[in-house]
């Protein structure tokens, strides 16, 4: 008999275009998991809050995995702390959906703090095991917020203690995280399995950088490239105030930004620093950008740039590298593990644009370094596709639920 698995993305649709407040790393791991164990044989459905009546209400997301948007609250998009509110119903929705389609869950798997709210109260229903990842932490969002609006509300640190507390497994991106748990929240280490997020090595690829811009339209001028959401935590201001320090052929691209972003928002912000840096020449903000497009980008990259505040693990920099673009990234939360330092690319103090501009400077100084790196970076890349990161999740439902190992006779994990 297949398992069948409840997937929890309460918040966020892992089909939504990416771009958006409440759109990012998550989405791509939830819809890549997910796809990943249909294929191993685990039945994956994947529940999320309706934000729009006309999407339809399950859509295939690949063999063995659905999506089922379920209404909670008013169907738009509304900010998270009200969507907690709404979780009854969520809850009732998906016991509904159950019993319609006569299903029984083997085990759920929550994403977020609100999923793991949704999760818990389901597993009162069905006695069935929760498995856990929370992605980012509200206690360590705080530590390193730079305004009081960038807080995390108390009401998500009380339900993360208590869901913490609670469930029967924590998936944990990589040590650092782990540890941030045991530390901030008091959770049992032998409960925490680290399991490292993936990437699509089949779309994201070496290609010549001269290729790339080619294929893009961009001069052959030195590039850095940011990706990523414009807010104060991701650090950019510090990486406009490096490029003061560069020299003048350098130029950077900014791919992302929310696109509900409110005009007087940080994306704004940031736009009026480039253009009192004197920095109008040598910077373009280019939106969001599709995945299938993204990958160029990195490829023709000198340099992929994080200048984070935090970061759970930080799947943006597994892209670059899977595409042979070295990484210059803060040396905090996940990014400490996810790039190797020194080897597939540098770890500098978050917040030190100097010595941001530095390790800048001499990489794109050296071109025999920036290949060095883009090769151990493509390498250690490939160590993180998807079907790796599914069986070993898979092998820690196995733990839960033993009939979940048969499902490992499939895996498409073959490690290079």
């Amino acid at each position: 008999m297949k398992l069948r698995v409840a997937m929890l993305s309460v918040h966020t649709c892992p089909l939504a275009a990416l771009g958006g407040k409440e759109t990012g790393g998550m989405n791509v791991y939830v819809r890549e998991t997910a796809r990943a164990l249909g294929r191993m044989g685990v039945q994956v459905d994947v529940f999320t809050r309706s934000q729009d009546p006309g999407i339809r209400r399950i859509v295939p997301l690949g063999e063995g995995a659905r999506v089922i948007h379920l209404p909670a609250g008013p169907q738009r998009p509304y900010p998270k702390e009200i969507v907690h509110r709404h979780l009854p119903e969520f809850v009732e929705g998906i016991e509904a959906f159950r019993e319609s389609e006569d299903l029984a869950y083997d085990l759920i798997h929550a994403h977020y703090w609100l999923s793991g709210v949704a999760g818990l109260a389901l597993r009162e229903r069905w006695e069935t095991p929760v498995v856990q990842m929370f992605h980012t932490l509200g206690r360590l969002k705080n530590t390193v917020a730079r305004a009081p609006d960038e807080l995390e509300p108390e009401l998500r640190i009380r339900e993360e203690t208590r869901i913490v507390g609670a469930v029967d497994r924590i998936v944990a991106a990589n040590v650092v995280e782990r540890a941030h748990l045991v530390w901030y929240y008091g959770a049992v280490a032998e409960r925490i399995a680290v399991i490292p997020c993936g990437v699509d090595t089949e779309l994201f690829q070496p290609m010549g950088g001269a290729t790339a811009k080619d294929l893009l339209g961009l001069p052959p001028a030195p590039m850095l490239l940011y990706v990523g959401r414009l807010q104060p935590i991701k650090g950019l201001e510090t990486l406009l105030e490096a490029m003061v320090h560069l020299p003048d052929e350098a130029r950077l691209l900014i791919v992302g930004g929310d696109q509900d972003e409110p005009e007087n928002g940080h994306g704004e912000y940031l736009r009026g620093r480039v253009t009192a840096l004197g920095l109008g020449e040598r910077v373009r903000f280019l939106g969001a950008q599709p995945q299938e497009r993204l990958r160029l980008f990195y490829a023709a990259a000198s340099v992929t740039v994080m200048p984070s505040y935090y970061e759970s693990f930080g799947m943006v920099a597994l892209e670059a590298m899977a595409c042979g673009s070295p990484v210059v990234a803060s040396r905090v939360g996940g990014l400490t593990t996810t790039v190797r330092d020194g080897v597939t690319g540098y770890l500098v103090p978050e917040g030190d644009a100097g010595a941001l501009a530095a390790r800048l400077a001499g990489i794109l100084a050296d071109s025999r370094l920036r290949e060095r790196l883009g090769r151990e970076a493509t390498r250690w890349a490939a160590e993180h596709r998807w079907p790796c990161v599914a069986e070993r999740v898979c092998g820690l439902y196995a733990e839960l639920r033993p009939a979940a190992s048969q499902h490992l006779d499939h895996a498409r994990c073959t490690q290079r």
